[in-house]
């Protein structure tokens, strides 16, 4: 065989698998399905667009910086939650919600100042709604009335 000649392949049409042509040149062409990669969120971007206005609104109407931390939080669940809220920009005005669906776990760490507008019995109320929204497969929903609630709770920003 000379460079650069084409060599065609003698292959019936019958046995071309789905998607396969025999070009005129001689070559098989192939089209192959594209298959996007699998998502990495758990949340649609309907869901993320929920929990951002939900993150906001607890935000501006508290004055606490409120965030979401949904993953493994480790062996110990709490020690592993209260060292993700110490790493927020302000951890003593701080409202962290944990929540580690493996483990079955969910924390919720305040810091000092928001510990003093948010009580033990409020946060209790938070993670009863949150469980039983979970139960229910909704994780979205469950997150954002924890917010809702724990932003009540909080009442709104104190005036200087």
């Amino acid at each position: 065989m000379a460079s650069g000649e084409v060599t065609q392949t003698a292959v019936a049409e019958k046995d071309l698998a789905f998607g396969e042509v025999i070009t005129n040149s001689g070559r098989l062409s192939a089209a192959k399905m594209y298959e996007p990669a699998a998502p990495t969120s758990p949340f649609t971007v309907q869901q993320l667009a929920r929990l951002d206005e939900a993150l906001t609104f607890a935000t501006r109407e508290t004055g606490l910086g409120f965030s979401i931390y949904l993953g493994d939080l480790g062996e110990d669940t709490r020690a592993g939650a209260e060292k993700l809220h110490a790493a927020t920009d302000d951890p003593s005005n701080a409202v962290l919600l944990g929540v580690s669906p493996a483990q079955r776990a969910i924390e919720i760490v305040t810091g000092e100042r928001a510990h003093s507008r948010l009580p033990d019995r409020g946060a209790n109320l938070a993670v009863a709604s949150m469980v039983a929204s979970f139960k229910e497969g909704d994780l979205t929903g469950g997150l954002v009335n924890a917010l809702r609630m724990l932003s009540d709770q909080a009442g709104p920003a104190p005036k200087h």
